[in-house]
């Protein structure tokens, strides 16, 4: 976490010193001024993503297939604002994932592990701020939300109601396992329900361009 907050940390100092970032598009607003609070808002989004990631990669396939969905999304998107490079980096990951789920998928034959979840999701987390779609990643990246949002949620339920849970396991895609789905199962749903975020993701995008001009 230290290693990743410096990370973090550089990246937005970066983002606003060097290159000038200090906003963020919301919906029907256009940019919204924050200034200095960018490079908190920053930190959160890369130390949040990384993490989410993380915690989602337990099971054969999941975090794997989650990813690619969303770099695919992004090469559109960077390609789109005529970021070719960009473009092609994460077209690089695609190809460089769909490799990987060949031998990950069950039984896996190779793991994510935290070097490839944490770099993947804080390189994601740096994409989408590359690009000033934030709003984009919150809905392309659904699950990871979900995953990240149900470990907090259960740390602070035992904390604060003596012990008492709200899922069975946190995280999530391991409760859906203690409540008798097939990890094939819970991989293919969730893989489904990805696709559909990201699919959402990309048809926002350009159904409102108007949001998104002026970056």
């Amino acid at each position: 976490m230290v290693m990743l907050s410096l990370f973090a940390g550089a990246g937005a100092y970066w983002f606003y010193a060097k290159l000038g970032f200090s906003g963020v598009h919301v919906p029907f607003l256009g940019i919204v001024e924050i200034g200095y609070l960018y490079i908190p808002l920053f930190i959160l989004v890369i130390v949040s993503m990384a993490n989410a990631v993380n915690f989602t990669d337990g099971l054969d396939g999941l975090a794997g297939g989650l990813l690619l969905f969303d770099y695919a999304v992004y090469a559109f998107i960077a390609y789109d604002r005529q970021m070719l490079i960009l473009s092609a980096f994460c077209m690089l990951v695609v190809g460089t994932l769909m490799a990987f789920l060949w031998f990950n998928i069950k039984p896996a034959r190779f793991y994510m592990g935290d070097v490839g979840s944490l770099s993947l999701g804080a390189t994601l987390g740096v994409i989408a701020m590359m690009t000033d779609t934030l709003v984009i990643l919150l809905i392309i990246s659904g699950i990871f939300i979900l995953e990240i949002l149900s470990v907090i949620i259960q740390i602070t339920s035992k904390k604060l109601r003596n012990g008492k849970k709200v899922f069975r396991i946190a995280p999530y895609h391991h409760h859906l396992e203690a409540i008798g789905w097939p990890e094939e199962t819970v991989v293919m749903r969730l893989w489904l329900i990805g696709m559909v975020l990201a699919s959402v993701g990309l048809v926002v995008y350009l159904a409102f361009p108007f949001m998104w001009s002026g970056v």
